[in-house]
């Protein structure tokens, strides 16, 4: 059956119910913007849950109806408590953006065993928690979207090996997700791996460290947050119904050189 739908179409996420992680502060709440902008009602989820209530109110100003759920995404209940709020609130969910991360930048001879494990446990084991929470409710033409990073992909100078690590298992766990659920279930998974953004863990790099990278990226500068924000909308959209399993740097061209 042919589909009647116009390019435009495809795009909108009119009646959808979004789900973002780590929509605090930074690119979650770009995200969940701009998930709002193309039409989808959202579930918020971070553990500052005072903090939500500016995302909250950025989502209800494109029109949109915002949740709010306190959530440490590294603990599977916290993550099935969100889902089942966003369920009876909304009784679906479309969209999950796996957002919430945290970094560290630490040689690898004096790197803590607990903090390697912290940033594995919020990274790569909460984006499975979160995962496998919505895969169980959601329908066929769902998409979950995986935020991985350009350092899953080659490396920045810094020494990262737990974050680096983390969103490199995370561009496995995308391609593993989609090849058991795409067929099986209807639901598309991919990833995302996001260059140079503005947020709090770019404020968070040594002093002059992004100039001393600036050569490695064609475009010649930092990405735009919504730059980011309208390629999750795409990965989420109709328009992307035949990708899946598939990561996407966004990067200025950062992986290329």
């Amino acid at each position: 059956m042919t589909d009647t739908r116009t390019v435009p179409d495809l795009f909108s996420l009119d009646g959808k119910v979004a789900v973002v992680t780590g929509a605090s502060s930074g690119l979650g709440v770009a995200f969940a913007q701009g998930l709002a902008e193309a039409g989808a009602d959202l579930v918020l989820g971070a553990r500052r849950v005072d903090r939500l209530a500016d995302t909250a109110a950025l989502v209800e100003a494109a029109g949109r109806r915002a949740l709010t759920v306190q959530t440490d995404v590294a603990d599977p209940d916290s993550c099935s408590n969100l889902v089942a709020l966003a369920m009876e609130e909304f009784g679906r969910v479309d969209i999950l953006v796996n957002n919430a991360g945290i970094g560290t930048a630490a040689p690898a001879t004096r790197e803590a065993p607990d903090d390697f494990r912290r940033v594995i446990d919020v990274n790569l084991n909460g984006c499975y928690w979160m995962a496998q929470a919505c895969g169980r409710v959601m329908q066929p033409g769902s998409s979950i979207i995986n935020i991985s990073s350009v350092l899953g992909i080659t490396t920045a100078g810094l020494p990262q090996a737990a974050y680096a690590s983390s969103k490199a298992g995370l561009i496995g766990m995308t391609r593993d997700l989609a090849q058991q659920w795409t067929g099986r279930k209807g639901i598309r998974v991919n990833a995302l791996a996001p260059g140079f953004f503005a947020s709090e863990m770019t404020d968070e790099l040594p002093p002059g460290y992004l100039e001393t990278q600036a050569h490695r990226i064609p475009a010649g500068r930092q990405g735009d947050p919504v730059e980011l924000a309208a390629t999750a909308v795409f990965l989420a959209s109709d328009a992307a119904s035949y990708i899946t399993g598939q990561t996407l740097a966004v990067d200025g061209g950062f992986t290329i050189t």
